[in-house]
Parts: structure tokens; sequence; C-alpha cells
């Protein structure tokens, strides 16, 4: 038997969608305000994963310019069907007030690394859409059903169920509500699958916080109604505080290659951080007995989720990766690397000083729309990064430097600019939902030459050091705490993780440039 630790996907990796085919499992996540859009991994034996392609890589495929933090892709699904792979996926553009407005797109390939087809429009109903092929050849298109008005009891209004003409791009017969929930409320991130003549209908409900759960209901009419789970909720952390992985739900279930069942989900680890999700929604794994004509149940026999579960097999789990160093070579940036809403292309060179990754100052921190920033998950509660840096600001609009990052109001950024009486400065901004501070500023700089910026995550706390000579590490001001950089430092929508991040703005508009090399992240 191999052993496998969850996550799986560690770092911000959530609402897995998981298919199997020509040989590999692959698994698609959302990827909000980052681009490219779709994260997907790829596993010969669900134990050992690589990233592969993040689908919606250009401007034609996924406009985001100016959606709000934790808007964009939510929650993809990745089906296969007679050699063709399907990807289906919200873009959402708005999500404040009563109103979100919610566009659900599909791209095929033939393969998962591409090309991807342009997208198609299918509706802007509601969110997390998923394609069911049954088995009769005819496809049908679930999503969510949003319900804006104030006066309903749930605004989660239900899950819908439409036959689709994917070929010529146009809904069949009605639309119909097949399912609106066990009660829990907040029904979204529908799957639905065929099996031993029922229709079984996978939910998540109870909101993403710490009441998350999955339940499953079924039908001999695809149509419904639909009868719940004896036992649900089928995957739930909420009775169990003390476990590892916490918020589990939001997944989707296969048959492997070896004729068991597995369940992919999402879950947080609020307790590796001391009681913080610093590392974002994760994905991670469980086995799950479905007998014939029976409800599927986790393989533990309850419904709790498993930090370690035994799956058939000799494979070997490969430890995390220590040290990751970046280098900036012609061949291009490194996979790792993500922007904030809008392709990278435009504002950095790895050309114009080799060996370097040359920065164009864009907009300030707070923007929706173009900021130069480049950045790398946070995936360990450990993490220290260590960049080098050269810039020589000419106004105190010009700045550069190492940010840890979740959205435009959460982050902390130790950066270099310009004090008109000190010359060249160093500052740490810190942004908290919103309230900006400098708890350390005007610490005075060489006029010229390489400074060196770092900071230090520690579960719950954050440290930053600079220097001029290599290694020779000064601290910036007190530990800070990484609070600020989790799921949990506020009640508004927040889905995303923390980021390591590099940055360059120039609010004067001039396109001031910065130059960033050996990017290094260590993990403890």
């Amino acid at each position: 038997m191999t052993k496998i630790t969850n996550p799986i996907l560690k770092g911000f990796n959530p609402d897995p969608s998981i298919v199997y085919a020509e040989g590999f499992y692959y698994i698609a996540t959302s990827t909000f305000q980052w681009f490219p859009g779709v994260q997907i991994h790829r596993s010969k034996d669900l134990v050992n994963w690589e990233f592969l392609s993040r689908p919606l890589a250009d401007r034609s495929r996924l406009d985001m310019y100016g959606i709000p933090d934790s808007g964009g892709i939510w929650a993809p699904c990745l089906t296969y069907d007679k050699g063709l792979f399907y990807l289906i996926f919200t873009n959402v553009r708005s999500l404040e007030g009563i109103f979100k407005d919610t566009h659900n797109y599909l791209v095929t390939a033939s393969s998962p690394e591409g090309p991807w087809s342009e997208p198609k429009y299918l509706n802007s109903l509601g969110f997390d859409p998923s394609l069911f092929h049954d088995s009769d050849g005819k496809k049908y298109l679930l999503n969510t059903f949003w319900d804006h008005r104030p006066w309903m009891e749930n605004l989660f209004y239900g899950i819908s169920l439409q036959e689709y003409d994917f070929e010529n791009n146009k809904p069949l017969g009605e639309r119909k509500i097949i399912f609106k929930g066990t009660g829990k409320k907040l029904t979204e991130g529908p799957h639905l699958y065929r099996k031993d003549g029922y229709y079984y209908l996978f939910t998540a409900e109870g909101g993403t916080r710490d009441s998350h759960c999955e339940t499953v209901s079924r039908s001999r009419d695809i149509y419904g109604p639909y009868e719940v789970h004896p036992r649900n909720p089928f995957i739930t952390s909420r009775p169990y505080p003390d476990l590892v992985l916490q918020k589990t739900g939001h997944g989707d279930i296969i048959k492997g290659h070896d004729s068991n069942w597995y369940f992919v989900h999402l879950a947080s680890r609020p307790s590796v951080c001391n009681g913080h999700s610093v590392l974002g929604r994760e994905t991670a794994i469980q086995r799950v007995d479905w007998p014939e004509g029976e409800w599927p149940r986790l393989a533990s026999g309850g419904n709790e989720p498993a930090e370690v579960i035994e799956i058939p097999g000799n494979s070997v789990q490969k430890e995390q990766e220590r040290h990751s160093l970046y280098e900036f070579g012609p061949e291009g940036l490194h996979d790792d690397f993500q922007s904030l809403r809008i392709p990278s292309e435009s504002f950095y060179s790895l050309t114009e000083r080799p060996g370097w990754l040359r920065m164009y100052g864009r907009e300030s921190m707070s923007s929706l729309f173009t900021q130069s920033l480049l950045a790398i998950r946070q995936d360990n509660p450990v993490f220290d990064v260590t960049v080098s840096l050269e810039m020589n600001p000419d106004m105190y609009h010009q700045m550069a430097g190492l940010a840890a990052y979740y959205d435009t109001e959460s982050y902390y950024y130790l950066h270099v600019s310009h004090d008109e009486y000190r010359g060249r400065v160093l500052h740490l901004l810190s942004a908290g939902q919103g309230n900006f501070e400098y708890p350390v500023y005007n610490i005075d700089l060489p006029e010229k030459g390489i400074v060196n910026l770092r900071y230090r995550v520690e579960k719950d706390l954050i440290q930053f050091y600079y220097s001029i000579e290599k290694d020779k590490w000064m601290e910036v001001g007190d530990k800070l705490s990484a609070r600020v950089l989790s799921d949990e430092y506020c009640e508004d929508f927040r889905f995303t993780g923390a980021f390591a991040a590099l940055a360059c703005q120039d609010l004067s508009g001039g396109g001031k440039q910065a130059d960033f090399a050996e990017l290094s992240i260590k993990r403890f």
C-alpha cells in the first residue's frame, strides 16, 4: 500500500475538479484574480502531482481587467469525452452587494496542455458551472443559480440543470432547478455522476469557512426529485476542530485506474499557522467506498477528512522541495509565477539585462488594472524569501521591492523608493483591510547599487530584513502578524492565499525600471 499525506496540492489550490484520461489524472483548480487563469496539475498515480498548464493564458480567453479581489476564476470543471477535454469556468466580474456578475464559459482542447479553443459564452445565471456527459451521449450544464432578491430566504437559489448542445453552443429544452440543498444553505459546486441506475449529485454547502461540507443526493431521473444521503454530510470538518484539515468540502469524485473511488476536495490547515489559514485553501484526497446500489461514504466509515490515507500501489510520495532558486534567463519565467489580472509580458523583460528580471513600473499596489507584479504561492508554514534588487528611483512616486501579498488591501511591502531630502531609502508598508501604515520608513541606502531584501514567515509571524552586503542581514522593524495574509483576517470575501511577490510601481506614469536577480525560497 502507498501512503498519501494531505494536502496533495499545497498552497492556494482550491475547488478541485478531477478527471482521468489517457493514462493520467488531471486536477483543475480556481485561480481567482491571478493570471493566467485555471491551474492544471497531473499525476500518474494520485500520489505525486506536477504542474501542467494554465489554459486561460491571454486576454481573448480571459479578461479580468478591473475585477475585484477574489473575483475572476471560480470553480472550474474539467471533463473528458471522446478524445476532447472540456473546461467550464466562471469569470466573476463583481461580487459586492446583492448582485453578482458571473459569466460562464467553455473552452475545449485535445490535450490539457493546449491549444485551447476560444471561449464560448454559456450564461450569467450563477457560478460554479459543471458539465455532465451522460451515457446516452447527451450533455448537461449545471450551475449554482443566484437569486439577488434580499427578501428570499436563500440567495443560493439552487442547482440548475439544462441539456446543452455544445457543438452548436445552444441550450436544449427547459432549464430546471433540480436541487435546493439540504438546509445547510449556500448550495454550490455541483457535480453530477451516473452509477447503478442513479444520478448522484454532489454539492458543496455551508459556505467555504468552518461550516463547509459536501453533501450527496440521488435520483433515478436526471431532473429529480433528488433524495438526500441519509448520512449527510458526506465530508466535513465542522464537528472536528482538532483535525489538521479544516473547512473541507467542494470536491469531485472519480473512479481510479485501480477501480477504487477517490474524492478530491478543498481544505485549509489553520493549525499549522497557529490558527490562521495563511496557506489558503489547498487540495486534499480521500478514499471512498461505493458499493453497487448503495450510497458513497468515506473509506474511514465516518465523515471526517483523513490527513493520511492509504491506496493500492507501491509509489512513494515525494517530499516537498526545500529550496527553490529562480534564475532569470532568456528561456522565460518559471511556471510558478503568476501576475495580477493581466498578462505579464507587457511589464517585464528577461533580455534587457541578461541574468536579471527587469520590471517596469506601473500602477500602485491598490490598482485593479495594471500592476507590475509577479508572484509565487506560499506553500509551507515556514517560508523564507530573498531577492536582490537594483533600482535608482528619482522621486517618491517610484518604488520596487518584495511583498508578502494577499490582495490589494492586505499585504506587507518592503521596497526601495526616494525621499527628496535623503535620497534613496527603504520603506516597509503594511496594508490590513484598507488600513495603510509604515511600520518602518526612511532607512538610508547607498545612492546606487544592489539591495538584498528578505522576509521569513514562521506560521503566524513575519519578519523583514535587508542587507547591502550579501548575507549580513539587518532586521527591518519588529515581527509582524501574518494573520493579515490569511483567509480569516476579515469577514469579507477572501478566497486566495499568501504569495511572495516582486513588484514595481511608477505612479508618475514614466515606467521606471527595477532589476531583480536570484530569487530564493526556502521551506523548513
